[in-house]
């Protein structure tokens, strides 16, 4: 039989695509070269956001292919483990009350940016309660879709709110000084890891993340990743960060990643949600604010990293900040971690309260 010309056919359909990714990922390259110009803070991962959200008005467009998505968690997981060295390690004695903080502010925030959006934007309750929850996104989408909510509402909400924390929130810790990240590459002018030392995390991050893939874990290969290169930094196994090109790739790649959830979002869908979610957050940043500064005398660390790791973001976009701003990359990585497995186990208690009342509002 003449397979030809099914060949070609698969070619066209395949090339399209390929290049569109290509595309995308040179375009979101420059735009965190232009901001790295410019001297914004974090400017491969906020450039490669606004330049992705821009490339999705295209017709070109195409959602990024998984072998790059794992690739890009993987590369940022391993890069913030590096921060686990011994003397880190020894300091987490100090964090539990940080984390009952945590739990605390994130009970608050969500309550007051749901009762923000009924008040002022009419928005139903469930709905409501959904948009305001801080992180696991994946988990609220899954919720909105069994309960009928209006999940593209939601969405934005959520995204409106991850895109703003990784535009402004490392301006906001460059100004208030705690931030000594200046290199033009991510990680440049430290120690680099040897080959031996980034093939093993590399690989064995992939596994340790395929298992967690299986446990049903979040962000499964960037806490793959992450583990691995915790457990052989803080082991003295290996010493060094990933190397500055590979980690500032992979930041382009975290870039893309969450700039393209807002593909699918219309202009009118976006001026009618904007203006409330613009008021949600800054109640939720105001409180934010708070908890961080009591969690950062309490632990003894820096604001910068309080307000990280208090910050009602995506665990990938906020543990990168992290990495990025020089932060403690486990004292912001146990909080959103944290933050992710409590609110994984409290959404089902929190489905049986909705489920309850609206039997009793019946």
């Amino acid at each position: 039989m003449d397979f030809s010309g099914r060949r070609k056919g698969v070619v066209i359909h395949i090339m399209p695509a390929f290049v569109s990714s290509l595309l995308q990922i040179c375009l979101a390259g420059l735009g965190g070269l232009i901001f790295t110009v410019l001297h914004v803070p974090a400017a491969w991962l906020s450039g490669a956001v606004v330049a992705t959200i821009l490339w999705n008005l295209t017709p070109w467009s195409r959602p990024m292919p998984l072998p790059l998505v794992s690739l890009a968690l993987l590369l940022s997981g391993v890069s913030m483990g590096a921060g686990a060295t011994p003397a880190a390690l020894d300091a987490m004695a100090r964090y539990p009350g940080s984390i009952a903080l945590l739990a605390i502010g994130i009970t608050c925030i969500t309550w007051s940016s749901s009762l923000w959006l009924m008040k002022f934007g009419g928005w139903k309750r469930d709905d409501a309660l959904l948009a305001s929850l801080p992180g696991a996104m994946s988990a609220v989408v899954a919720t909105a879709v069994d309960r009928n909510a209006d999940v593209k509402a939601i969405v934005l909400v959520q995204l409106f709110r991850l895109a703003v924390l990784i535009m402004i929130l490392p301006s906001v810790i460059v100004f208030l000084g705690d931030s000594p990240h200046t290199s033009f590459f991510v990680g440049e002018g430290l120690p680099v890891v040897d080959i031996r030392g980034f093939a093993v995390m590399t690989f064995g991050g992939w596994l340790i993340g395929l298992v967690f893939k299986r446990l049903r874990m979040a962000a499964p290969i960037l806490l793959g990743g992450m583990a691995i290169s915790t457990i052989l930094h803080a082991t003295e196994f290996t010493y060094g960060v990933v190397p500055p090109h590979i980690a500032t790739f992979g930041l382009v790649l975290i870039g893309v990643f969450t700039g393209e959830r807002f593909r699918g979002i219309t202009m009118d869908m976006a001026r009618k949600i904007l203006p409330v979610a613009t008021g949600t957050l800054g109640v939720g940043l105001i409180l934010t604010f708070g908890f961080a500064y009591a969690a950062a005398m309490l632990a003894h660390v820096g604001f910068a990293d309080a307000l990280v790791a208090f910050a009602p973001g995506g665990l990938e976009a906020m543990m990168a900040l992290a990495f990025i701003l020089g932060l403690d990359p486990i004292y912001v990585g146990i909080h959103h971690i944290a933050r992710f497995l409590g609110l994984g186990f409290s959404l089902p208690l929190l489905i049986k309260w909705l489920n309850r009342t609206d039997r009793v509002n019946t």
